[in-house]
């Protein structure tokens, strides 16, 4: 039996050497039946030959900067596979994360498999959240976390939602869904492709056996355009039919560990 095919989408905007350290990565400690689709999103060198490496690598240059959303729809569209990763470049591998992944989504019957995710320092970082609420967001900025984080296990959880630096889709369930919702430019489009797959009566598993590292950025606590887009984001998904659905069927009230 053949190996499942792996797409791993991978977006660069003037990361060359993020992605290029992501790509040795998966060479060094991958192997799987990967594909890699790399967009470029604003125009760059390379610091690497794309045509030398372990696994195909597909290019993408974009004529102008396309949406995270838009960005992984457009992988997606390019390169046809058993399932759909996306990953950021910031993050680094130790471990083959893939084979983990994808038997824990077989294991649970699941459509999305998200791993854990450290830091640098090797701590934990909240990758996986209940849904947010304004409520929850005010508490936020006023220094309430309050409940609703999920402790570690190690057993499978069933997390509202996770953040979209690594999640690994059966590709059948994003063609369903239809992808990201692309009128999300940057932020929370990964918070509505996760209501929607619950909405759809899917579910999305952490799993615990796999780890991977993430050198978070955090550009939206820094620079104003990326404050804007958060704040836009935030409020296109609390005025969205999305979130009044969960609202409706009693989704936003699960807080804490599942």
């Amino acid at each position: 039996m053949s190996r499942p095919l792996v797409v791993v989408s991978v977006v660069s905007h003037g990361q060359g050497e993020l992605v290029r350290d992501l790509l040795t990565d998966i060479a060094a400690r991958c192997k799987g039946n990967i594909r890699v689709v790399l967009t470029i999103n604003i125009p760059e060198e390379l610091p690497f030959d794309s045509n030398a490496n372990a696994f195909p690598i597909e290019v993408i240059r974009n004529e102008r900067p396309k949406g995270f959303g838009a960005n992984h729809n457009q992988a997606f569209r390019w390169v046809s596979g058993d399932y759909f990763c996306v990953v950021n470049p910031d993050i680094r591998l130790h471990d083959d994360p893939f084979e983990v992944l994808i038997r824990c989504l077989q294991e649970t019957r699941s459509s999305l498999a998200v791993p854990v995710v450290i830091n640098q320092d090797g701590e934990l970082e909240d990758s996986v959240r209940p849904f947010p609420t304004p409520v929850h967001i005010v508490q936020k900025v006023f220094g309430f976390k309050g409940a609703g984080q999920y402790a570690p296990s190690d057993r499978p959880l069933h997390p509202d939602w996770a953040a979209g630096m690594f999640m690994l889709f059966e590709s059948a369930a994003f063609q369903e869904l239809g992808g990201f919702d692309e009128r999300f430019f940057l932020y929370y489009e990964d918070v509505d492709i996760c209501a929607r797959l619950r909405l759809s009566g899917r579910e999305i598993t952490l799993c615990s056996g796999a780890k991977v590292v993430h050198a978070a950025r955090r550009e939206s606590h820094r620079n104003l355009t990326y404050l804007q887009w958060h704040m836009a984001s935030m409020l296109r998904f609390f005025c969205s039919p999305v979130f009044a659905q969960l609202a409706s069927q009693g989704l936003l009230a699960r807080r804490g560990t599942n």
